[in-house]
């Protein structure tokens, strides 16, 4: 399974392959263009409410991983064909958090692959 992560406001390469945002919200100041944004499966991104929780402060990493995860299972048909195409092209998961280590992309990606397509 090919699956990277990249933010939103670095420049988009042909290597990235099949781009994926990943946010519920558009980048603020990114162009679509400028994105180049193959698909924006919204129903896949974290609720509103879970969202602002974490990024309010109101619940921590481990917190907003296990919902999120939770909210992932939820939408299992949706994350599918994401999945499936990820067997067979490299897939770069979007994300416009400045937290490269702790945001919704890295806990997709770790979905998508126990994910069986």
């Amino acid at each position: 399974m090919s699956i990277v992560l990249k933010r939103a406001f670095e420049p988009a390469r042909a290597r990235d392959g099949y781009r994926v945002l990943v946010d519920r919200l558009w980048p603020r100041g990114v162009t679509k263009l400028e994105a180049r944004i193959d698909e924006w499966p919204k129903e896949i991104a974290p609720s509103k409410a879970l969202r602002q929780a974490f990024h309010q402060g109101d619940i921590g990493w481990g917190s907003f991983r296990r919902r999120y995860l939770a909210e992932l299972k939820e939408h299992r048909e949706a994350v599918r064909p994401l999945a499936r195409r990820a067997q067979s092209q490299r897939v770069t998961l979007v994300f416009s958090a400045k937290d490269e280590c702790h945001n919704n992309a890295v806990v997709l990606k770790q979905y998508l692959s126990m994910l069986k397509s």
